[in-house]
């Protein structure tokens, strides 16, 4: 997400810092980078306007101007005017009321409202501990109504079940009086969608909200129409009192137009994003955060807290004593090191959230390939288990034996086996010698440009 954007603005970042003295004329040059990197990015042009002239505003006063480092406080003003036309600060859900919690999705069809829905249901669980209900009140389509009850299933939550036939109003009311009954802390509503915004649409989705009196009413957009996901917001924003919304498909979406204008065509902030097709893609959305992504600084902290939540710490923690007897790191390790790496986002994840990722070449960033670390597992799920712990007995024959088993050529056995043996050698120079070791070891393998 914010691909072009982050490139742009991070070439402009670099400029100013070597910048002595602000003027009138380098400010003018700026901004108009600036200008240009936001409407490519797809941004409303209001926003861009608004955006622009705000940061002008503050760049010509007398404090910047009389900056040591002027270059460096104008990249602050951008930064803090970011996050500003974001909403300044995560707004969290609301759910301390007298359970059950009602939260109510809208939006349009095909936005990925049903998945939300299990997302969501899936980070309440997991992350605030929640007991929660889901419900479908979508009677148009029944497949959307089993969809959900499948997906109810995989993310381990409480479903309540719905069918065609039914008024989409008693639904809702006898899934909260269910949940009522149970102690059950939040119940999350499935609406229907159409395929725009009209009145037949609104005047359901009114009755649904007065019947239910939710706590919060989230409006699930596609991130991928731009602009348009930022005015049907507002469509639905001046129908609907919305408490915020939530961007489907954020990382499909190299532009992020619709993250920068929602807020301040809505007035409603952005609660979460989906990044992904997984149960487990939601995050919540950090205004300040993005910022700093958007600018190339990384984001760290989503970073830490990916780990936190992602990371199987039994096993890391039964890899490093495993390294610290002084037994060998084998294939079977490599592989959980991989999986790991794909629960957090994969590589194209992580490397949005590093510090320095934006002034990567483009090149270095589309050799990024999540697609090759599922073929590195797909090949080691293809040995035996001898040959996973023992990967010196791999020899021609059980080469040839490995790619067939596993679709890909001999070469990339012979590549894989390569790749492991310089992890292998790192692990060792880590137990040896620690981080700085790790990282001394790795410098003339990385790319150029890498914050190492």
């Amino acid at each position: 997400m914010f691909d072009g954007l982050t490139q742009r603005l991070s070439n402009v970042v670099r400029d100013l810092r070597g910048v002595g003295r602000l003027s009138e004329d380098n400010i003018k040059d700026t901004l108009r980078e600036v200008r240009m990197a936001l409407l490519e990015a797809d941004v409303a042009l209001p926003v861009v306007r608004a955006f622009v002239d705000q940061v002008r505003e503050l760049a010509v006063g007398e404090e910047v101007m009389k900056s040591l480092t002027p270059g460096q406080a104008l990249v602050k003003i951008v930064h803090e005017q970011l996050i500003a036309l974001m909403g300044e600060a995560n707004d969290e859900l609301q759910l301390k009321v007298a359970p059950p919690a009602v939260v109510l999705m809208a939006g349009l069809q095909g936005a990925g409202k049903t998945t939300t829905v299990a997302k969501l249901a899936r980070w309440l669980r997991e992350r605030r501990k929640k007991s929660v209900l889901v419900v479908s009140a979508d009677v148009y389509r029944p497949a959307a109504i089993k969809q959900l009850e499948t997906l109810a299933g995989q993310v381990e939550v409480e479903y309540f079940p719905s069918d065609a036939s039914q008024d989409p109003v008693e639904i809702a009311q006898r899934a909260i009086d269910h949940a009522r009954v149970k102690h059950l802390d939040v119940v999350i509503v499935d609406t229907a969608g159409r395929l725009h915004v009209d009145e037949d649409m609104m005047a359901e989705i009114q009755r649904l909200h007065e019947a239910t009196q939710p706590v919060e009413t989230l409006f699930v957009v596609d991130a991928m129409t731009g602009q348009d996901a930022a005015n049907t917001a507002k469509a639905f924003a001046d129908a609907l009192p919305l408490t915020g919304v939530v961007l489907t498909k954020a990382d499909g979406d190299a532009r992020g137009g619709a993250a920068l204008s929602v807020r301040y065509l809505t007035g409603k902030p952005i609660k979460f994003l989906g990044v992904g097709e997984k149960t487990e893609a939601l995050e919540p959305f950090h205004p300040d955060r993005m910022a700093s992504r958007i600018l190339g600084m990384g984001d760290v902290l989503s970073l830490v807290e990916e780990v936190t939540h992602k990371v199987d710490h039994e096993k890391a923690q039964k890899l490093a004593q495993k390294l610290k007897k002084g037994r060998g790191f084998d294939l079977e390790d490599f592989r959980d090191q991989l999986r790991q790496m794909q629960q957090m986002g994969g590589l194209a994840g992580l490397m949005d959230k590093l510090p320095g990722m934006g002034e990567l070449p483009s090149g270095v960033k589309d050799q990024v390939d999540d697609g090759q670390v599922r073929r590195l597992e797909a090949i080691i799920n293809s040995m035996t288990p001898a040959e996973r712990r023992r990967p010196d007995i791999i020899n021609g024959s059980r080469k040839r034996r490995i790619a067939g088993g596993s679709g890909t050529q001999v070469q990339d056995v012979n590549r894989l086996l390569k790749q492991f043996t310089q992890m292998q050698k790192m692990m060792k120079k880590m137990r040896k010698g620690g981080m700085k070791n790790l990282m001394r070891g790795m410098r003339g393998q990385l790319p150029k440009g890498m914050p190492f």
